[in-house]
């Protein structure tokens, strides 16, 4: 049985996660995660060591660091909606991303390494969205000072995923 996850209304989430959420298409968010892993999985595995070490400008990510940090916000993302559909309404923090970024190591790592561990991270999302039901993706509660919804954080990970494509391919990768 196919799962529906329902889009989320603009009332379930920061004014901010527009940007990502909005970039999600189609009615089953699932295959959409899927298949949206597996388009970066494949045009990021097919780089040359030079373009993944790339910066587009000083002080911007490489496309490793990238990789880096999607694989970082998904578990947190992640963890946030574990934590929301079981009820827990203690408020919980945001995080850095530079820093993140900054403690990462991605530069060094494989890019082998970095599109595995992503895999797993996002197998373990999946799993723990195929486990929820229709209560559990309404419930919501707070991270860094702001409400949203687990069916919120469900959307934030594929387009979050997107957002940060898109900018490889138009910003890193010259067509």
């Amino acid at each position: 049985m196919e799962k529906l996850i329902l889009r989320p209304q603009s009332s379930e989430y920061p004014a901010y996660y527009e940007q990502y959420i909005s970039k999600v298409q189609g009615e089953d968010l699932i295959k959409t995660m899927q298949a949206t892993h597996r388009e970066t999985q494949t045009f990021i595995g097919g780089l040359t060591e030079e373009q993944l070490q790339y910066r587009y400008a000083e002080g911007k990510w490489t496309i490793k660091e990238i990789i880096g940090h999607l694989t970082d916000a998904e578990r947190i993302f992640a963890y946030r909606m574990l934590r929301f559909a079981r009820k827990d309404t203690t408020d919980l923090p945001g995080f850095e991303e530079n820093d993140y970024v900054a403690a990462s190591n991605a530069n060094y790592r494989s890019i082998h390494d970095l599109l595995a561990e992503y895999t797993v991270v996002r197998a373990g999302t999946l799993s723990l969205i195929n486990s929820l039901t229709n209560e559990m993706f309404a419930a919501s509660g707070t991270a860094n000072k702001n409400a949203i919804s687990v069916r919120s954080l469900c959307y934030i990970v594929c387009g979050h995923e997107l957002h940060h494509l898109a900018i490889i391919k138009e910003r890193y990768i010259k067509a």
